[in-house]
């Protein structure tokens, strides 16, 4: 059996991290669903919408055989946190 191109360039730790990172970004999406509590409801709107842009994205990546998809997750969350600090501040949302 000859091992290809791909499977050398994506190898088992490499998948098992890639796999890793469609769950902690499936588990960001918790944030993301329970921000309506501090989101008025057309930014909540907005917010849903990167975050399933971001599950393509993700899927793109895994897909592609990108070994650093895990990092997804934690840009998610950077995200979210940025979003929710600059609705805070400048249009004072509060839970």
């Amino acid at each position: 059996m000859t091992e290809t191109t791909t499977s050398r360039r994506w190898g088992t730790g490499a998948t098992v991290l890639g796999i890793v990172g469609i769950v902690a970004y499936a588990l960001a999406g918790f944030l993301y669903i329970t921000s309506g509590l501090v989101v008025p409801s057309p930014w909540l709107l907005v917010l849903w919408v990167a975050w399933l842009a971001g599950v393509y994205l993700v899927i793109r990546l895994f897909r592609g055989r990108r070994p650093w998809t895990f990092l997804a997750a934690a840009a998610a969350v950077a995200f979210w946190w940025l979003f929710l600090t600059l609705g805070e501040a400048i249009f004072g949302w509060t839970a």
